[in-house]
């Protein structure tokens, strides 16, 4: 059964929401351990205090800020918990902006939204009033000692909820943005939009693999049954010299796309009596 992250209240002007949160996803991996070359013993990193040069447990450590080389500011949990802020148990929607003009680079871990019995009502408005507006909610809430902007999207089964990095997290590249003086053909750009055309297809996530991950597993059970490792095959290439010869040879790879149909034109109502009648006249 999943665990909940996070249970308060969603604020939406004078409506209160109990709600609760839920991981929305989690990474799948296969983890390697490291291990002593010369014994293959597992390397293990304990919780171990080099002043008392032994091992401590969980019980025996407390926080703390370095605020000079090896002096700490400490804090227990009851001091943590006298400056949360009222975000870290009531959610309060701040504003609304439309889906598309959010940045997916800002998204960052995603959770479910369930309503508690009491907030069902209140819960299917405010994803109803969402999605026939539009909108996106933008609220605020502390988590895991850290306060979030967050993202409210409505979604078919309910609202998903995505953690959002501040303006000051997303990372500037001098290389990015820089103005392209590239000349491009009008017979090109056309070529690249047939390209495009030639593989668009619906959204469906479930067709995705990590096939590193599978070949991952596939390395061990091959190990393990003594087997030699089979080496994946690479392509090598290089950069595209000629633009309109490559795309040409990309679409001609392409499938034929299946011949549309003629839409099915409807015989106006009065040509359907004509020709009864005229089929009553015959006889």
């Amino acid at each position: 059964m999943a665990s909940t992250v996070w249970k308060g209240f969603l604020s939406f002007g004078l409506i209160s929401i109990p709600i609760r949160l839920y991981s929305a996803a989690r990474g799948e991996r296969i983890n390697l351990n490291q291990l002593h070359k010369v014994c293959h013993s597992r390397i293990k990193m304990p919780l171990f205090c080099p002043t008392c040069a032994r091992q401590v447990e969980r019980s025996e450590i407390v926080k703390g800020y370095e605020y000079e080389k090896d002096q700490y500011v400490l804090f227990d949990e009851g001091e943590l918990d006298k400056i949360e802020p009222e975000s870290a148990r009531t959610m309060e929607i701040l504003e609304f902006v439309k889906a598309d003009e959010i940045d997916p680079i800002y998204y960052d871990a995603s959770y479910y939204v369930t309503p508690e019995d009491e907030g069902k009502k209140a819960y299917a408005l405010l994803l109803e009033a969402l999605k026939e507006t539009g909108y996106c909610a933008i609220a605020k809430l502390s988590m895991h000692q850290r306060e979030h902007i967050v993202i409210i999207r409505p979604q078919t089964g309910g609202m998903t909820l995505h953690t959002m990095f501040y303006q000051s997290e997303i990372r500037e590249v001098a290389e990015y943005g820089q103005p392209n003086n590239a000349t491009l053909k009008d017979a090109e750009k056309k070529l690249a939009s047939q390209l495009i055309e030639s593989l668009a297809t619906k959204f469906e996530p479930e067709k995705f693999h990590d096939e590193y991950q599978q070949s991952m597993k596939a390395m061990i059970e091959a190990k393990q049954q003594g087997q030699e490792v089979p080496e994946v095959a690479h392509i090598q290439r290089a950069p595209v010299i000629d633009l309109m010869e490559a795309l040409k040879k990309s679409l001609e790879k392409q499938p034929a796309a299946p011949a549309k149909k003629p839409p099915v034109r409807a015989v106006p109502s009065n040509v359907k009596e004509i020709k009864r009648s005229g089929k009553k006249a015959a006889g």
